[in-house]
């Protein structure tokens, strides 16, 4: 008598991609992006990219700033932008309605600026100068051990 075939297991089911309706305001991300453009431009050595599908700017030592319109459904239009050392814990502390910690480069000390609340034009501004200088500025050399 021939022995019984052993079964396949089944192929595990593929997860399909849902597009959900986006939470932001569409015409409110598109004018605060223009400004953002508008203003980045003015800075020495900046460059606009499509980085991970957003407009990301950078500067000779990386990037400074990044926006984002309703990152994984969070709601937000943002940037999140590279921050003098101690700045991240000032702005979230001193003003969380406007100032949040990113997700991914939080712990780098970047800070998040909500641009869909009513933050101050000249603060964005001056956030974005400071991201610029945080990564125009000449990076430390590293000892090497001998």
């Amino acid at each position: 008598m021939a022995a019984a075939k052993p079964k396949r297991a089944k192929p595990p089911k593929r997860a399909v991609a849902v597009k959900r309706a986006p939470t932001t305001d569409r015409r409110l991300a598109a004018a605060q992006l223009a400004q953002v453009r508008e203003f980045c431009a003015t800075l020495p050595g900046s460059d606009e990219k499509l980085s991970h599908g957003a407009p990301t700017w950078f500067v000779k030592q990386g990037v400074y700033a990044h926006f984002c319109d309703d990152h994984h459904g969070d709601g937000r239009i943002a940037l999140w932008c590279a921050a003098p050392e101690g700045a991240q814990a000032m702005l979230v502390e001193s003003e969380p309605a406007h100032y949040f910690i990113p997700a991914y480069v939080g712990h780098l000390g970047w800070v998040g600026v909500r641009l869909d609340r009513d933050a101050a034009w000249s603060q964005v501004t001056a956030i974005l100068e400071a991201a610029h200088a945080t990564r125009s500025a000449p990076r430390p050399k590293s000892r090497k051990s001998r």
